[in-house]
């Protein structure tokens, strides 16, 4: 039996990198039944996108968030940074989904506004896009890296560590 929620918002899945908790997400969606699914961008990473990485996990998740659709949920696809290639066709709607760059919602007789992060980081606009999107290779190569400092640590018995959140923070300080 899934547990109904009235709605859920979910972020930055980045389906299609090493970085993806797609297992773990699919887990999750399987267990509810929301009224509103809220995708508020970069659910899949068109900028690290690679025709050899889209895992079973990663499809399953992408299966399991259409049949909300099919079963009566109402799902917004908000578009964000790294699935910018879709803000062509903000405005696309079709039964319960629907895909925008920005969405109010009232809830509780309270105007919610949901968009994505990314109209407020500077690293994304303009010139300094380029550099954004070359840091996001690098930080998918830096999780895979990372994946493996961990696996070592965990030998020994030592505590995980995120290198990649450390480099960056330190990029993302840099390039602004």
């Amino acid at each position: 039996m899934r547990r109904p929620i009235e709605i859920l918002v979910i972020s930055d899945v980045h389906l299609g990198t090493y970085g993806a908790h797609a297992t773990e997400l699919l887990q999750y969606l399987q267990s509810i039944q929301p009224n509103v699914l809220i995708l508020n961008g970069d659910i899949i990473d068109a900028w690290n996108f690679s025709k050899n990485y889209f895992p079973i996990s990663h499809i399953a998740v992408i299966k399991e968030i259409l049949q909300f659709v099919t079963n009566g949920t109402r799902v917004i696809y908000i578009t964000g940074n790294h699935d910018e290639f879709l803000r062509r066709y903000s405005g696309f709607g079709m039964g319960n989904l629907q895909l925008v760059d920005k969405m109010i919602l009232e809830i509780n007789k309270i105007k919610c506004w949901f968009f994505h992060g990314d109209i407020f980081d500077s690293t994304t606009q303009g010139s300094a896009k380029i550099i954004a999107k070359l840091c996001g290779k690098g930080y998918s190569l830096l999780i895979l890296i990372n994946r493996g400092i961990n696996w070592f640590l965990q030998v020994l018995g030592k505590d995980k560590m995120s290198l990649s959140k450390k480099v960056k923070h330190s990029v993302k300080k840099a390039v602004s």
